[in-house]
């Protein structure tokens, strides 16, 4: 069985999303990956779906769930994507490893001259050189291991 993994944010709307797209693309059937949030907003960012459409990854069957869904099922490890989620994220049974990576939130992010839709890419690149690393190193064994 592969690995579980658990990718949490406040509202499970954007930066969760992208980053269980972007990384169960990285991993293939290397890591099992779920996301969930600590207070779902109820819907996933069209720019956070729009911004991975982009680069062929489809996250519109996505929802926004709720991290108590996971804590009886065996994950392996905990990332949290924002500051909200890594305070209040609670503890999860057995030997789970959390990494804490933020990221801004992308709906908030807009830097001056840039769209919000510029801003969920860069956000989005963001997630993907930080995701993409994580699966280098735990294939090579070298980097962070599940």
């Amino acid at each position: 069985m592969s690995p579980k993994v658990l990718i949490l944010c406040t509202g499970n709307s954007c930066r969760s999303h992208m980053a269980e797209g972007i990384l169960r693309k990285a991993a293939g059937d290397l890591l099992e990956v779920h996301s969930a949030g600590s207070n779902p907003a109820g819907y996933v960012h069209p720019l956070a779906v729009k911004a991975l459409q982009e680069i062929g990854i489809d996250i519109s069957g996505h929802h926004s769930k709720h991290l108590d869904e996971f804590l009886n099922t065996g994950i392996d490890v905990v990332i949290t994507v924002c500051d909200n989620a890594n305070e209040s994220c609670p503890a999860f049974p057995g030997q789970v490893q959390r990494h804490h990576w933020p990221f801004e939130d992308p709906p908030k992010a807009a830097r001056p001259g840039e769209s919000e839709l510029d801003a969920f890419r860069r956000i989005r690149d963001e997630i993907r050189r930080v995701f993409e690393a994580y699966v280098d190193g735990w294939r090579d064994g070298s980097g962070t291991t599940v």
